[in-house]
């Protein structure tokens, strides 16, 4: 009895050959499960969880996420394939096909008598090797838009239909370089993605300014305003209670007045200063507008103060979207409505309200110089969106790399190729020292099963 089953009688306990063999077939289970994935012509899968719920994907990252993996070995697998996704936001498939090939090739050397501490030393040696010859191969190029388009192309189309693939790469690229300032890397924290459960995939587009996610809470606000001054606050424009606990006594309807009064002369005073900000910037002039994107709350009473004043009103609004505003539109965000000037507002050519259904949505746009904008993606069904989420992401992070590394390598399993034959070639055999060359011949053996997987989904 093992130590492990000592401890505890329920565990389960394997012992050399069969340790082996568990761990192998849970990689090369791993393996063919995600092997038919690959490619731009690999096969969607379907999720259900057990609440019912579908999910209908390609991407290896988010099936490895949501499938129930139980054995530790494939667990790890599953682990370093995410792993890759979060640092290079693609190539998962990858990365289990090659470990699932790597085990499947020791699992054949084994069974031939080899130790597998002289496969892992080829192993070791190889994937150094590998590593040099991808610095000769890669291709140092320059920061293009039609290099960039070729990327984002490569790997949307491993993820969605190429019709849709063709259509969406033009508006990510644009994205990522309407936020590039060399020599700065770009944040792709500077792209919303929104989602609008409206019309088709192909209605998916790049808007060079922000989309919030609600609407003006007053029915007779302006919904369409041209040529708007931007006021980005954070007061609450409300009243709120004290933050002690506290009691008014009054005997007469004149006193309860004269309390609410009181009460309403900060947030008056607050608006006032506003409305006086407005008509200081706008005039009588009646091609220009106002908006206020508050952070805080706006009270009914407020909200009609504001409409008699022909200004658009959005309340409530995200902290992320409150900085994209800033760096979108110019001006500054204030704490504080004392003290205020021109030179804090932001500008933008045309904000109006869209309504969808029951939900509301408010677009900024054909602002100067935009330092952030919003890919909105539509789709027919939360299926199609979720999948077309997923690819924008990876492709976004494609554009990013190759932006940031500045090379690039040919696709289509071409790089595999090539250094297959490196690690067979004699002038690499000769620096092997003994049985270690059967150890690099297993790892260029498994770099192969890249290309073959593409030639068999194909």
């Amino acid at each position: 009895m093992s130590a492990a089953q000592l401890l505890n009688p329920k565990a389960e306990s394997r012992r050399r050959g069969e340790a082996l063999r568990v761990n192998i077939s849970a990689g090369e289970g791993l393996q063919d499960v995600l092997a038919s994935n690959l490619g731009p012509t690999g096969t969607l899968k379907m999720l259900v969880d057990g609440a019912g719920a579908i999910k209908l994907t390609k991407d290896g990252s988010v099936l490895l996420k949501e499938m129930q993996i139980q054995n530790p070995t494939a667990v790890m697998i599953a682990r370093a394939a995410t792993a890759q996704d979060d640092i290079c936001g693609d190539g998962t498939t990858s990365v289990v096909l090659m470990v699932g090939e790597l085990l499947k090739q020791a699992d054949r050397y084994i069974a031939e008598g080899l130790h597998p501490r002289v496969l892992t030393d080829g192993y070791e040696m190889a994937k150094a090797e590998t590593i040099r010859f991808l610095e000769e191969f890669k291709m140092a190029k320059e920061v293009e838009r039609e290099l960039l388009l070729s990327v984002c192309r490569t790997s949307l189309s491993t993820k969605i239909n190429p019709i849709l693939a063709e259509q969406l790469t033009p508006a990510i690229v644009d994205s990522v370089l309407s936020i590039y300032q060399p020599p700065e890397k770009p944040d792709l924290h500077m792209v919303e993605i929104m989602t609008m459960q409206h019309r088709t995939a192909a209605d998916t587009q790049l808007i060079r300014g922000l989309a919030l996610d609600h609407g003006a809470r007053h029915p007779d606000m302006p919904k369409d305003v041209k040529n708007a001054y931007i006021l980005t606050l954070n007061v609450s424009l409300e009243y709120e209670k004290s933050e002690i606990n506290s009691g008014f006594y009054y005997s007469s309807a004149e006193q309860r007045e004269k309390l609410v009064e009181s009460e309403r002369r900060f947030v008056d005073d607050k608006l006032r200063k506003i409305v006086e900000l407005k008509k200081e910037v706008c005039g009588n002039d009646p091609s220009k507008g106002f908006v206020i994107v508050n952070q805080k709350g706006i009270d009914p009473l407020s909200l009609d103060v504001l409409v008699k004043n022909g200004i658009f009103a959005l309340r409530r609004a995200k902290r992320r979207n409150m900085e994209r505003l800033q760096l979108i539109c110019g001006g500054t965000a204030q704490n504080s409505v004392d003290d205020m000037t021109p030179a804090v507002l932001g500008w933008a050519g045309h904000v109006y309200e869209h309504q969808l259904g029951e939900e509301k949505y408010t677009f900024i746009e054909e602002v100067k110089d935009p330092k952030s904008v919003t890919l909105l993606i539509k789709g027919p069904n939360t299926h199609t969106i979720t999948q077309i989420k997923d690819a924008v992401r990876d492709g976004l992070r494609s554009v990013y790399n190759m932006i940031v590394d500045g090379s690039v390598v040919p696709g289509g399993g071409a790089f595999q190729v090539a250094c297959a034959k490196r690690l067979n070639s004699e002038e690499f055999q000769k620096t092997v020292k003994g049985k270690a060359k059967w150890g690099v011949s297993a790892f260029a053996d498994a770099l192969l099963i890249i290309p073959k997987t593409l030639a068999a989904n194909s």
